[in-house]
């Protein structure tokens, strides 16, 4: 009983230590809109899009359909797609109001030591160099989001109004099976303590993150760093990218309103692979990050219900660990719109994410990390 009491303590203060000491990750905090430019840059925006004939489509309306003031093209990159992607996005630009503003290219072969999407991109910002020198800002997107016709003007007028080489948006991901509901509120509450936003946006921190779903990067910001070269191999492209440009550059990131991911994942195997894809790249495929991030999720949300439940009221440090981080949960299941009665539920979730976790790095044991898009991505282990 002595070490479970002090176990369950060791949890508390993990969880008074994180509510208190960690830049308020937990707070569903949205910025008011930045006034609006004397001048809007022209901005290129850029969809690497392999295989994706499904949602392409919506996506090139999204860019398309912007009501934005300044000049808008769109590169996508067509990465050795055989189910019509391209033929899908010219067909849909053709109807919208903007059809002259699509070029369709096919991404070369993908040379050794780059990941695939960031050669793609690669690729699209090639190209733009040619259709659109002139372009202040870079808009990379993904082939399965769709853009309301507002988002792209917040943007511009956010990195205009407060200087910043970087403004990303993390989009709203889907939430409408039994699975999302469980799972994807807590994806974006974990990259939220992982990355809290607020040190994201601070100079003085050394924090850097984005989404990729909806990045808004500043082309000089892009030559600074050597282009997509400067991040050729990496699996997390976005956190990646906005390590390399904060150094030298003011860098955002907000969870998004109007930006939505057309994925779905309707069953636990989709959600598994998702976090498995690049769980172990975040730890940086070390055995010892592996243990400290197993211990980790372990104490801090595993053992509170545990001891809780174990324990009684004799347990009392477990119950109110557990009670704090269901507290610091409701926030972002209202973000989602999801009932109160899930933040409880955390630690399953967080059982969930452990489990792909160590799976993530088992695959990557096999020789089979990185999956995605029949591709293995991940370095080949030594």
């Amino acid at each position: 009983m002595r070490m479970a009491f002090a176990l369950s303590l060791l949890s508390l203060a993990v969880w008074l230590g994180l509510l208190c000491a960690r830049a308020g990750f937990w707070r569903v905090r949205k910025p008011p809109a930045a006034p609006d430019p004397p001048h809007w840059p022209e901005v290129v925006a850029i969809i690497p899009a392999r295989n994706e004939a499904e949602v392409i489509g919506r996506a090139v309306a999204g860019v398309l359909g912007q009501r934005y003031p300044g000049r808008i093209s769109l590169v996508v990159v067509d990465d050795h797609s055989h189910d019509g992607t391209a033929a899908m996005a010219r067909a849909v630009a053709a109807s919208t109001a903007r059809p002259q503003a699509l070029a369709v290219i096919g991404a070369s072969e993908l040379p050794a030591g780059w990941s695939g999407k960031v050669w793609a991109q690669s690729e699209g910002l090639a190209q733009a160099d040619r259709i659109a020198p002139q372009a202040r800002y870079v808009w990379l997107t993904d082939a399965d989001i769709w853009h309301g016709p507002g988002v792209l003007a917040a943007l511009v007028a956010r990195a205009e109004h407060e200087r910043r080489d970087l403004v990303s948006l993390m989009v709203r991901l889907r939430c409408e099976s039994a699975w999302e509901r469980l799972i994807v509120p807590a994806f974006v509450f974990f990259f939220a303590k992982l990355y809290p936003f607020a040190r994201v946006r601070d100079p003085r921190s050394r924090v850097a993150a984005a989404a990729g779903g909806c990045m808004l990067a500043s082309r000089a910001a892009l030559a600074r760093i050597g282009g997509f070269a400067a991040i050729r191999g990496e699996l997390i492209d976005d956190c990646s990218l906005a390590a390399r440009i904060k150094p030298g550059g003011a860098i955002r990131l907000d969870l998004a309103n109007d930006s939505v991911s057309l994925r779905p994942y309707d069953d636990w195997r989709s959600l598994w692979d998702m976090i498995a894809r690049s769980a172990y790249t975040q730890l940086r495929y070390s055995p010892l990050l592996l243990a400290g991030a197993v211990a980790g999720m372990v104490i801090t949300y595993l053992l509170p219900p545990v001891l809780a439940l174990a324990g009684g009221w004799r347990l009392w440090p477990a119950w109110l660990a557990w009670g704090a981080m269901a507290c610091a949960y409701l926030p972002m299941l209202r973000e989602y719109r999801q009932p109160a009665w899930l933040a409880p539920l955390l630690p399953v979730t967080a059982l969930f994410y452990l489990g792909a976790t160590i799976d993530s790095a088992r695959r990557y044991w096999l020789r089979r990390g990185g999956q995605w898009k029949g591709r293995a991505q991940a370095p080949v282990r030594p």
